[in-house]
């Protein structure tokens, strides 16, 4: 196994961790039972990890989009696999909706057949 040098919260960036540790600082009320101490510090990292992820997909949805104005089919076609992607994971995370994820896609798809007229 690896090396974990910073604890649990190694895995997140250290914009990320230093956001968590922010955060944890500006808690109005903090819990006084160690397990609802963790919960806190828990649903933090999660929000947190959740932000992340759907910044990336809303990004690759852009890049989607800006590809689909572009005109030039290889890179839609590309994008649009990567787009898509994204957004499976999300809804299989249970970051979005498993329909807004299908109407995201239905989107994509009409877009992409648009272009192929």
């Amino acid at each position: 196994m690896g090396m974990r040098r910073h604890g649990p919260m190694y895995p997140l960036r250290r914009r990320a961790r230093r956001a968590l540790s922010k955060n944890l600082m500006e808690v109005e009320k903090m819990p006084n039972i160690k397990s609802a101490k963790k919960r806190v510090k828990v649903t933090q990292k999660k929000t947190l990890q959740n932000k992340m992820f759907k910044s990336a997909m809303k990004t690759e949805i852009k890049k989607y989009y800006a590809a689909v104005a572009s005109g030039d089919m290889a890179s839609a076609q590309a994008a649009y696999k990567s787009a898509s992607k994204k957004i499976d994971v999300a809804a299989s995370k249970g970051i979005i909706h498993k329909n807004a994820a299908a109407h995201k896609k239905s989107q994509f798809t009409k877009a992409l057949a648009g272009m192929q007229k």
